[in-house]
């Protein structure tokens, strides 16, 4: 049987079983639609938030970031875990008890302004937009090689698949299909990550080995890893990160972008009881530690195995010659994801680090530049096949590389849809809107959702995990300094929230539009996204935590200068914080 038959055989039965979910527990209600009846069980809840939050981006991008970066780019595993255990602990059971359907109906409401609830739709949809491009990106990926389509093709077909679960299951659906989803994706996590560290340290449990010996050498696998990318020119793997200040705010942008992150927030209202949030972040941290404990080991091992693979002789040595390279190396260039150009004519494949520092090196073994190119995002999902394991093994990773694209797209085109129906329809343009009128407005809006997803994913500004930082940036710069101060200061007014959120979002975009194009339109940047130009060092994607900074220097300012809240909404505010209980989540 074929790899390609068997690819349909693993990516066909998981879609045929979403779909199943969909239908049998379609949404007949507004309250089934946006939070599930309310009724989830909390492991469920915490299985199907885990799914939700672990997207293309920790499944196929942060190992392969990881694996280029090395402990450089450990801040994503820093950011998003720490950001989780943020929003678990300061706003899930607060939010939960205030009682709301959406982050936008809390801001409404908390800062008694139809004005402020507009411009949290603006935030919300903004953020979760930039979002969905990296999980449509990241879908594209998968299908592409999978399907061995080109990436725009798979682009299309991931977005017909979302439609169909999540335009007509709504909260209900997508809950319980990201639990078939979670199980998919750590089963197909874990099981070539077991092989692959038995092949190299002998130590089934991935976490463990990547501090054990490399069975080859002797040596540490870390210190092996080490030797090979200095070999060819590339620091060292542990090296530390030279920009500390960069390294900070980028882990800081990251985590308060996870607990600004509305398609997150919401999967805390689908529960009964505020204990029920509680016990639901608990059970999806540990749902998620799962993965994330075996992500670095994942990343550091695809890159000694790539390196291997075109040095199999060590990198001091002849590299392969290209028409001997592997099968999987060419069934990825067909995806035009491995790019590769004989610039010295020798017919083997040179892959190293094409820097001055490296260019007498370079010049002495007869080499004229880097000729492989990988795109990062590639690395898990080719895992298996650099490391040769069984076929049936490539094909479960084809199966939860799209359970991990899929499953957060279709949470994040429900929050959107829901901002645009409940928020903006139902809460601004048309109170009096039926519930079978506001149920078919959110089906449209997830629609067209999924068409701008579509089409902005097939030019996206960044790597799938790229793409989600700026969006994280994004959510924690406008959306995470209004629910903290709506929280916790019984002070802020509404002037004071309106004015934060839009000075902590337009400053945060002007910021990533200048280095990455406005609107993300290629070429339209007005200056090259390298260390040189950044203001003080510090990174587009790390500029969240200092929008996030303004955000509430400008609230608290502006609120100081303005009138106190009325004193029901104070007496509100002190109710919140002590979540001894509450009722279902609702509408009004």
């Amino acid at each position: 049987m074929s790899q390609f038959t068997i690819n349909l055989i693993f990516v066909g039965a998981s879609f045929a079983l979403y779909i199943g979910i969909a239908i049998w527990a379609r949404a007949g209600s507004t309250r089934d639609f946006y939070v599930a009846g309310g009724g989830v069980h909390p492991v469920l809840n915490g299985m199907a938030t885990a799914a939700d939050w672990m997207s293309a981006a920790s499944f196929i991008s942060m190992a392969g970031l990881i694996a280029a970066g090395g402990y450089a780019n450990s801040t994503f595993l820093m950011g998003w875990t720490g950001g989780y255990v943020l929003l678990a602990m300061l706003l899930a059971p607060y939010l939960r008890k205030f009682g709301k359907f959406t982050v936008p109906d809390f801001i409404g409401d908390r800062f008694y302004s139809s004005g402020a609830r507009l411009v949290a739709v603006a935030c919300l949809i903004i953020a979760s937009t930039t979002y969905v491009i990296g999980q449509m990106t990241g879908a594209g990926v998968a299908f592409s090689r999978f399907l061995e389509v080109d990436s725009n093709t798979g682009l299309m077909i991931a977005a017909v698949v979302v439609f169909l679960y999540a335009v007509m299951g709504g909260m209900k659906g997508i809950t319980y299909t990201q639990v078939a989803q979670y199980v998919v994706l750590i089963i197909a996590y874990t099981i070539p990550a077991v092989f692959i560290s038995l092949q190299l340290t002998g130590n089934p449990v991935p976490g463990l080995g990547l501090f054990s010996e490399h069975t080859e050498s002797g040596m540490p696998l870390l210190a092996k890893l080490d030797q090979v990318v200095n070999e060819l020119g590339f620091r060292d793997y542990t090296a530390d990160v030279p920009n500390k200040l960069n390294m900070v705010l980028f882990t800081l942008s990251l985590m308060i972008g996870t607990a600004g992150l509305p398609h997150v927030i919401i999967r805390f209202f689908t529960v009964p009881k505020v204990a029920d949030a509680r016990w639901s972040a608990g059970w999806a941290l540990v749902f998620i530690a799962l993965l994330y404990v075996t992500a670095p080991a994942v990343a550091s091992m695809a890159r000694l195995n790539l390196l291997n693979t075109i040095y199999p002789d060590g990198p001091t040595a002849d590299a392969i010659k290209y028409e001997e390279r592997p099968d999987w190396i060419q069934t990825w260039e067909k995806t035009g994801l491995i790019q590769f150009e004989d610039k010295n004519s020798d017919g083997r494949i040179q892959l190293y680090n094409d820097s001055p520092e490296f260019a007498q090196t370079a010049s002495q073994r007869g080499w004229n530049g880097n000729e492989l190119n990988v795109n990062n995002d590639i690395l898990v999902l080719a895992n298996p096949e650099i490391a040769n394991l069984p076929p049936w093994v490539v094909g479960l990773i084809a199966a939860g590389g799209l359970a991990a694209a899929l499953s957060t797209a279709a949470g994040l085109l429900l929050a959107i849809s829901s901002a645009i129906s409940h928020d903006l329809i139902k809460g601004s343009i048309n109170p009096k809107i039926s519930e079978r009128g506001e149920l078919r407005a959110a089906r449209i809006s997830m629609a067209v959702a999924i068409v701008v997803a579509t089409y902005l994913g097939m030019n996206p500004p960044g790597f799938a995990a790229q793409v989600v930082a700026l969006a994280f940036g994004i959510a924690g710069a406008s959306i995470f300094p209004v629910l903290m101060m709506g929280i916790f200061s019984k002070r802020m007014n509404n002037r004071g929230a309106i004015a934060g959120m839009l000075a902590g979002l337009l400053s945060t975009l002007v910021y990533i539009f200048i280095y990455l194009g406005w609107l993300f339109i290629p070429g339209t940047n007005n200056l090259a996204n390298t260390p040189d130009n950044w203001l003080l060092g510090i990174s587009p994607l790390s500029f969240g935590a200092v929008g996030a900074i303004i955000n509430f220097a400008v609230a608290f300012v502006v609120s100081g200068m303005t009138e106190k809240p009325p004193q029901e909404i104070q007496e509100l505010v002190e109710s919140v914080r002590y979540p001894r209980g509450a009722g279902m989540a609702t509408g009004h």
